[in-house]
C-alpha cells in the first residue's frame, strides 16, 4: 500500500530570524515614544561632553580661532598650585559638611522611625531645607555669620566668648559653607536613611530583644550593618555632590567690585574646585584651560568616589 508523502515544512532557521525582524520593526512606536530623552541627551549631555575634552586639547578664548595646544594644558594643570589649592579646600569642606550630615541624618531617621504621630509633617519639615533656593539660602547664612550682626557672634557674646570673623578667615570660610551645606542636605539624606530603615524586618530587632540586646548593641548589631547598602549610596552621592560645590561658596562670599566672584573671599580660603573652573574659563576667557580643569575635577570626584565606596564595602566584608 502506497503511503502520503509527509508535506514540506519551512525551514527551521529561518523562522526566528524573519520574527526577529518583525518584532523589533513591529515595536518601532515604542522606540519613537521613548526617543525624545536620547535626542536631547545626545544633544545636551554626550556632545557637550565630547566637545569640553575636544576643548581641552586647544586654547581658544571663546572668540577667536581655536589653537591646538596638545597635553599642555594638562601638563600645565598638574602644576598648577592653584588647582591643587582648591583641591584641597573642597575637600576640607566636603569633610566638614559630609561626616556631621550623616551622623545627624542617620539620628533623625532613627527618630523618624520610631515617632509615631506626624511622621508625614516631619518629613516635610526634614526634606523643606534641600528644595529651598540655594541663593536664597546662602544669602541668610551669610547674615547669620555677619561678624558685626551675625547670630553665630551674638550666641558667642552671650556666653562670653569672643566675636570670629567667620567669613573673613580661611578656617571660618570652611565652617561657614560646611555649616551650609549641613544645613541643606541633613533632611534629604535623613529621608533616604528613612526608606533603608523601613527595609529593616521587625522580626531582627524581636530576635536581639529576646537574646539580650541593649539599644547600643541592637543599633550596632542589627540596624548599621543592615543599613550598610543605604550608607554607601549616600555616602557617594554626597560625595559627588560635595566636591561639585558651587553656588553655597559662590554666594555667601560675593567680594566687592574690585575682585571675582568666584575667588572665594580672603585668601581664596573659600575657592572650591568648580569655583576656579568657573573663574578660569570665564574670569580669565581661558576656555580651553577650563575644559582642562573640568576634567580633573570629574578625575578627583570619580577618585573619591571609588575611594569611600571601597571602604564601605570593606568594612561590611570585614
Amino acid at each position: 500500500m502506497a503511503t502520503v508523502p509527509a508535506l514540506d515544512e519551512p525551514p527551521a532557521a529561518t523562522a526566528p530570524a524573519v520574527h526577529r525582524r518583525k518584532g523589533v520593526l513591529s515595536h518601532w512606536r515604542l522606540y519613537a515614544a521613548i526617543s525624545p530623552f536620547y535626542l536631547l541627551f545626545l544633544c545636551f549631555g554626550l556632545v557637550p561632553v565630547g566637545f569640553s575634552l575636544y576643548l581641552s586639547f586647544h586654547r581658544w578664548d571663546g572668540l577667536g580661532a581655536m589653537e591646538w595646544a596638545g597635553l599642555a594644558q594638562f601638563r600645565y594643570l598638574i602644576g598648577d598650585t592653584d588647582f591643587w589649592s582648591s583641591i584641597g579646600n573642597t575637600l576640607v569642606i566636603w569633610a566638614l559638611a559630609t561626616f556631621p550630615m550623616i551622623f545627624l541624618a542617620m539620628v533623625t531617621a532613627v527618630m523618624l522611625n520610631s515617632a509615631v504621630r506626624f511622621k508625614n509633617v516631619y518629613r516635610f519639615a526634614y526634606f523643606l531645607p534641600n528644595v529651598t533656593s540655594i541663593v536664597a539660602v546662602a544669602i541668610v547664612f551669610g547674615s547669620v555669620f555677619s561678624t558685626n550682626f551675625g547670630l553665630m557672634n551674638a550666641l558667642l557674646q552671650a556666653v562670653g566668648l569672643d566675636q570670629v570673623a567667620w567669613l573673613n578667615t580661611p578656617w571660618g570660610i570652611k565652617v561657614a559653607i560646611a555649616t551650609l551645606m549641613t544645613w541643606q542636605w541633613t533632611g534629604y539624606n535623613a529621608i533616604i536613611f528613612l526608606a533603608g530603615l523601613q527595609t529593616i524586618p521587625g522580626e531582627m530587632y524581636e530576635a536581639a530583644r529576646i537574646d539580650g540586646a541593649g539599644p547600643a548593641q541592637t543599633f550596632f548589631r542589627v540596624t548599621l550593618p543592615l543599613l550598610r547598602p543605604t550608607l554607601l549610596f549616600v555616602l557617594v552621592v554626597s560625595t559627588v555632590t560635595g566636591l561639585q560645590s558651587f553656588a553655597e561658596p559662590q554666594v555667601l562670599l560675593q567680594t566687592t567690585a574690585n575682585e571675582s566672584t568666584f575667588s572665594g573671599g580672603p585668601d581664596h580660603a573659600g575657592r572650591t574646585m568648580v569655583l576656579y573652573f568657573f573663574q578660569q574659563t570665564f574670569d580669565n576667557n581661558d576656555f580651553g584651560y577650563g575644559a582642562a580643569v573640568a576634567w580633573g575635577i570629574f578625575l578627583v570626584v570619580v577618585l573619591f568616589s571609588i575611594i569611600n565606596w571601597r571602604l564601605v564595602r570593606r568594612r561590611g566584608e570585614d
